[in-house]
Formats: structure tokens, sequence, C-alpha cells
């Protein structure tokens, strides 16, 4: 025994002389990287998991809830195709009750809404459905329409904002994304666009509504003679649809911006009605929401006029993160629910994640796409749901909603060129996350969930931080 204790001591001399150094574990790597970018004050929490053997191998406050961003758009996307399919269409649906006089409809037109984020989306490529419609009604001979035009938007609850979002999403954000109410019977993402143009030095500045005047803008905004630095701001009051634009542009400027609507149900009757009449067709009917009417319309026994059907729920999920669609991604999460409530869509998410196995300690769900700074989620919740997504029947469509490293049109276009990485961003104040697969150099599929909390240093040397522990996971042996 003597013999073998001095021949491991000599063994381990030697290789401390000669260099020959066990090489560092995965995390101490990371640690480096950390510590090289000057990052270490921001709170992180890591976790990254082999997705063949499922072990476990770099776990950092991976059990701690944190500030997700938009990588929390992973549980709304893995449970919709989960509970939904990827083949799951949404039907929007177009009734008439009442009488045909001749060339008139005489009664109530009802525009039933299922939650289609894509219904007239600007992101959707494809023809209007409201314009469409209107166009068929006038080829079938119809000239004018008497009664009501009726918005069902009961898919969903009456709630159009989720809980822990910022006033200001709702009220004077512009051009993120963020400003947007959800509905059961939405369009045209529930946002009218502004397209606006200087004029002439102390001339009110040129504007137009697209798809169509909704929004009651004051325009006391100017052109001012100088040639940079547009200086806009908008005035608006919390749920409403008046807006007050003041400010100056530059002579040279145009410009665009995206202005949220407060009653998406009404914002789409008013579009129908608007394609209606430019498709030749008198509109002598009232807008009503479905819940000023005494009882709710009944359609077990009415035949639809007019169906739309939405692409599949594959290619939805796919914009939803490759292009971090917040709206689409609110659209289906409300949809998981069966009374379109935010909380039934969270109940319907954890159940989903605890049928994978998952222990959903520490997890709070108030929002679909992450907007929310309510939302907590660990990071061994993210990594432990990529690995389950890699054995789930909607793989594929999964992993394909990813944008690799440099994708076009992406939230990576300018990330990871040349890294064989798949994955979601997220972005907050003082939150940056990155959670996804990449493939190592010897071919290993890794699941890894990257999450950097309440920092204060430039959000850019956090996002150089995440991509090149990515690189390093990459190449790590």
């Amino acid at each position: 025994m003597r013999f073998v204790h001095l021949l491991y001591v000599a063994l381990l001399v030697a290789l401390s002389t000669t260099g020959l150094h066990a090489p560092a574990s995965l995390e101490a790597r990371l640690e480096d990287v950390r510590a090289h970018l000057s990052t270490e004050q921001a709170f992180w929490g890591l976790y990254v998991a082999d997705v063949k053997s499922d072990q476990v191998l770099v776990a950092q406050n991976a059990e701690q809830g944190l500030l997700p961003a938009s990588t929390h758009k992973l549980l709304t996307t893995a449970a919709a195709l989960d509970l939904l399919g990827p083949d799951y269409r949404y039907q929007t649906v177009l009734y008439f009750v009442g009488q045909v006089d001749g060339a008139t409809l005489r009664g109530d037109l009802i525009l039933r809404g299922s939650g289609d984020p894509t219904f007239g989306s600007p992101s959707w490529p494809g023809p209007d459905p409201l314009r469409t419609w209107a166009q068929e009604l006038a080829r079938m001979g119809i000239r004018r329409i008497e009664g009501r035009l009726i918005g069902d938007d009961n898919r969903f609850d009456d709630r159009p904002y989720a809980d822990g979002w910022d006033i200001d999403y709702v009220t004077t954000q512009i051009n993120l994304g963020l400003g947007f109410a959800v509905g059961g019977l939405s369009y045209h993402d529930n946002i009218v666009r502004l397209r606006m143009q200087a004029t002439r030095p102390g001339a009110p500045l040129a504007f137009t509504q697209e798809p169509f005047d909704y929004l009651t803008i004051e325009n006391r905004a100017y052109t001012a003679a100088r040639r940079y630095g547009e200086a806009i701001r908008i005035e608006r009051a919390f749920a409403s649809e008046q807006v007050r634009l003041t400010g100056s542009v530059p002579a040279t400027y145009r410009g665009t911006i995206e202005l949220p609507v407060a009653n998406p149900t009404r914002y789409a009757l008013a579009a129908f009605r608007h394609y209606l009449e430019q498709a030749g067709i008198t509109v002598a009917a009232e807008l009503f929401d479905v819940d000023e009417l005494p009882a709710p319309p009944r359609y077990d026994r009415r035949q639809a006029l007019l169906v739309h059907f939405s692409p599949p729920l594959a290619e939805i999920v796919r914009v939803i993160n490759h292009r971090s669609h917040n709206f689409y991604a609110e659209q289906v999460f409300r949809t998981l629910s069966p009374d379109g409530s935010a909380e039934g869509a969270a109940r319907r998410i954890r159940a989903f994640l605890q049928r994978q196995g998952i222990d959903t300690r520490g997890l709070t769900i108030r929002d679909g796409s992450g907007l929310s700074r309510k939302n907590l989620v660990p990071p061994a919740v993210l990594g432990q749901l990529l690995v389950a997504m890699q054995h789930h029947p909607s793989r594929d469509a999964f992993v394909a909603s990813l944008p690799q490293g440099g994708t076009r049109r992406s939230t990576l276009e300018d990330r990871l060129h040349g890294v064989p990485v798949r994955a979601k961003t997220g972005s907050l104040l003082h939150v940056r996350t990155l959670s996804g697969y990449l493939t190592t150099r010897d071919g290993r599929t890794l699941a890894f969930a990257l999450m950097a909390n309440n920092f204060t240093t430039s959000p850019s040397r956090i996002v150089r931080t995440l991509d090149e522990m990515v690189r390093t996971l990459h190449t790590a042996p």
C-alpha cells in the first residue's frame, strides 16, 4: 500500500510539473467568458444539458425564477404545438341572420372571431380577408346592407392587456410591437400605421392612416427648417382612440409609427364597413360589440356565409420565434385557455410542462410574449423544456421555429454567424436572455438557457457575453 501511495503522489507531481492539467469544467469556461467581458455584476442563471443523454452539464442559479423576456415565447409556442397541433388553423366566420330583399341584406352580419393573430395582419402576406369578403358580397349582387354589423369577440375574455405590462406599452410606445390589445376578434395586428411626411417649414406635418382612417388624430406637429433630428411626441389617454401629435420634424423627414387601437372588435367592424363601401355597397348599419346585445348569438343552426382560415399553427409559431412577434404570441397564448383568459392559458402551460416531467416551482406566467415584468422562469425550466421538445411529436415544427445564427429577418440576423445554433433571444430593460440548441464540434446536441438579469452595464456587452458563451459551448470538448 505504501508503494502505491508513493506512486500516486509521484504521478501527481509529474503531471503538475509538465503542465498536463485536467481541462477546465464547462461552467468554469463560461465563468471565464463573463470575467473577460466584465459582466460579473449581472445576476446570471445558466442551464446546459446534453439532449441525448439528458446529462446536466451546467447549472448555475438554475432553479431561480428570472425574468425571461422573449425566451418566454418558448413556453407559449411549445405548449401550443402540444395542445393544438402544428396543423391547427384558426377560423374567422361571417354569418348573416335576416332576409335578402333583392340586392339588400336586412338583418345582422356577424363577424365571429377565434383569436386568429394573422387575420388582416400586415406581418402576413396575402390579400386582406375583410376586403376579400366585401368584394365577394359585391360579386353576389349585394348593393346595400341594413341592420347591424356585430363583432363576436367572446373567444377571449374582455381583458385586453396582460398583468405586468408597462402603461406606456399601450399609450406612447411606438414601433416596438408593444402597444397592442389582445382580442378574440382582431384585425391588422390591432395597430394603425401612421405614415408621416414633412411639408414646408412652419406648416403642419402631413400624415395618412393605414389601412384606413380610424383613429381621431389631433395634429399639432409641424415641419421645422432644420435638416435632422425628429422630435415627435404622442399624447394619449389609456384605452382611448384619440391621439395628439406634438413636436417637430426636419424638412427631410419621412417616417412611420404604429399606434395601437383600444377596441380591437370595433376596429375590425369599422374596417369591414370601410371595405364594403369601397366595394360599392351602401352600409346603413350600426356597429355592435356582441357584449352590447341582450344575449349572444347562437350558431348551432346557423350556416356560415363566408369563412377565412389562418395558416397552419406551425407557420404562425415560426413567425413568433423567428421575429419575436409579441402580438402573435399573445393571441396564441390566450387561445390555449378554454375561456380565453391569461390565467387559464397559464394553467394549461403549467400542466403541459408537468406532463413533460418538468418541475414548475419558481415559475410564474402572466402573458405569452414575455413582455410582462411579472413573469419568472427558472433556467432549468427552459432547458428541460428544450430537451423534452427534442422527443416530442411536434419536434420538427418547434425546432424549425427557432432562427439559426445569421438568419435574415430574424432576431439572430446580426448574431452568431457560422455557429450551428438555433435559439430564441430575449430583451427587456436590464434583461438579456438566449435559449435554444447548438451542435458541438464533436457532434453532440446541447440545450441551453442563458439568462442575465439586473445588469447596469451596457446591453451590448451582455449580448456579446451571451454569444461568446454559445461559441464556448460549441468548441468545448
